[in-house]
């Protein structure tokens, strides 16, 4: 393998004159086609995975963010425009950091991105899903940080959550999610960003998962939809692949299909053949690209680049998709004379291996809660560690009723507070007790565990709680408003709010939020649930990226006869 470094002088020389680009058309969503908004013509993914393994991260850190050290983002972007590169996605990022150095490198090298929103430890758990306050604000966070640059193309809501047909009631809390990070996006005046799912290949689940996530109304259903697809390996064909039928399969889908993630390497180095039919006629009516997985090699041999330190080596798996990339000629529509064939798609009705409801758990509102717990008489006492929430939840659900802190997927029937933070729903059902037993001092007392407080109902609060009961079991009307402190919030019922794994060879690491066993660190039973925001996403530095490259050492791979220069 050839290597070639540039060296400051060198890069002086080849870049004079390099100035920053425009900003990055927006991308646009009609029918199930992805549209440069500025022009009306097709875009088509030709994405990389780019995320470490955390293993590598700074002490401490939960994330490897590479979008937040310019140094490594500016050393591997050259290489990612040299595969034609035209989208990165990210599984997470570090919401405390600072990312305008490497957006505005990527909008230099007309590189979108594609952000999941969660984060390892703070994602929809499959095996106890909730939607709830926590999770929300780090959604809010992701999307505050990324709203302002014009090359984000949009955000994953979540990752193989779902991923098999004994917890698809998890995929009511990730719409869920869905919902309400659109309409976070349309309330802060941010522009249209679209909003999707990434979902893996399960021959049980594969066609209802995706209908279920592309139907609805707008302002409910999925901007666009991603699969996880590893079928094609070695030299195989559109046929034998399996690739002809998933096409088939999907073709009634009314929004953007795409890889997700691609790549299989049971066959190795990987040949990409893939590439040709993925952007071939047999396939573009329906697909628009794809993501391969992934930049980084790790120990799950999926790498395109092997790293050391700033020394960057391209491998076999490099130059194969690259060749094939650089070969594909895929048909174009354009906005002005294309027509959706389809705008709607009908739900998916439960079956054997598919079993969730349409009805969706209601929007986290922290005022609603704030506004509950300050109502309550008995309360969990502040010196009881979160760790032994669980105890009383036992109990106490044991004794009385907590469907106002329930959550069903299956049912479709949530809790008013089922949103609500742990401390929060435990006060909720330790007053319940409290009040069904008779209010006694004695009744509020659990070992010490709880406390009796003086219970205040501030004047915007009222309605909200007397519409939704003392058992917490209906929901406020649309018209309802509710205010603790100096805040307000009108409620967000409507038709979909309730009234009563990491691939084992395929995982970037701990990186990769999926539904396995990343969730909110909120504790909870059987019967309940259990960030900073930055202002880095609003700064539109104008950095020279040529600058940038003759400032840093970096290293560019000559490939297989093919030249590399910056356009």
């Amino acid at each position: 393998m050839l290597l070639k470094t540039l060296t400051t002088v060198a890069a002086t020389s080849l870049l004079a004159g390099f100035a920053t680009a425009d900003d990055l058309p927006a991308i646009e969503i009609v029918g199930n086609k992805f549209f440069f908004s500025n022009n009306g013509s097709q875009f088509y993914m030709r994405g990389v995975a780019y995320q470490a393994d955390t293993a590598n991260a700074t002490s401490g850190d939960t994330i490897n963010d590479r979008l937040a050290d310019f140094s490594s983002c500016s050393r591997d972007i050259p290489y990612l425009q040299q595969l034609d590169t035209n989208v990165i996605r990210v599984y997470s990022v570090n919401t405390s950091l600072d990312h305008s150095e490497c957006m505005q490198a990527l909008n230099d090298a007309g590189i979108y991105l594609i952000a999941d929103l969660s984060a390892p430890d703070e994602s929809i758990n499959r095996d106890s899903p909730s939607w709830d306050l926590e999770l929300f604000d780090r959604y809010k966070s992701v999307v505050d940080l990324f709203a302002n640059y014009t090359n984000v193309l949009g955000f994953f809501a979540g990752n193989e959550v779902t991923n098999n047909s004994t917890n698809t009631d998890a995929s009511a809390f990730v719409k869920a999610a869905v919902r309400d990070t659109k309409k976070y996006i349309a309330d802060q005046n941010y522009r249209s960003i679209p909003v999707g799912y990434s979902s893996n290949d399960d021959a049980d689940t594969r066609v209802a998962i995706a209908d279920y996530f592309a139907c609805g109304d707008d302002d409910v259903k999925a901007d666009f939809y991603g699969i996880n697809m590893y079928e094609w390996c070695g030299n195989s064909d559109f046929k034998t692949s399996g690739y002809e039928d998933r096409t088939k399969e999907f073709a009634n889908i009314s929004v953007p299909l795409f890889f997700s993630e691609y790549g299989c390497n049971e066959v190795r180095p990987r040949l990409f053949t893939e590439v040709q039919a993925l952007y071939g006629d047999n396939m573009t009516d329906v697909w628009s690209g794809g993501i391969v997985y992934m930049y980084f090699e790790e120990t799950n041999k999926y790498g395109l680049v092997s790293i050391d330190g700033d020394d960057v080596k391209t491998l076999d798996d490099f130059n194969n998709y690259s060749k094939e990339i650089h070969s594909i000629s895929p048909t174009s529509a354009n906005t002005a004379s294309y027509t959706a064939s389809s705008t709607s798609l009908a739900c998916p009705t439960n079956f054997a291996k598919w079993n969730v409801a349409t009805n969706l758990p209601p929007t986290p509102d922290k005022n609603l809660c704030s506004c509950m717990d300050a109502s309550l008489g008995c309360v969990v006492a502040d010196d009881v560690d979160e760790e032994d929430y669980q105890d009383l939840f036992d109990y106490v659900c044991g004794e009385i009723s907590c469907d106002g802190i329930s959550k069903n997927g299956t049912s479709g029937e949530y809790g008013a507070y089922s949103f609500c933070s742990s401390k929060e729903q435990l006060d909720f059902v330790l007053n319940l007790y409290y009040e069904a037993n008779g209010g006694s001092k004695s009744d509020c007392d659990f070992s010490g565990s709880a406390t009796l407080q003086s219970a205040t109902t501030q004047a915007g609060c009222a309605t909200a709680l007397s519409q939704i009961g003392s058992a917490g079991t209906k929901s406020p009307s649309a018209s309802a408003t509710y205010a603790y402190g100096s805040s307000a919030s009108k409620s967000t019922s409507n038709a979909n709010r309730a009234t009563a794994s990491s691939r084992s060879s395929g995982s970037s690491g701990s990186s990769r939020a999926s539904g396995s066993s990343a969730s909110s660190s909120s504790s909870s039973s059987s019967s309940s649930t259990s960030s900073s925001s930055s202002n880095a996403g609003n700064v539109n530095a104008k950095l020279n990226f040529a600058q940038v490259l003759i400032s840093s050492f970096v290293t560019v791979s000559l490939v297989a006869g093919l030249g590399f220069v910056l356009v």
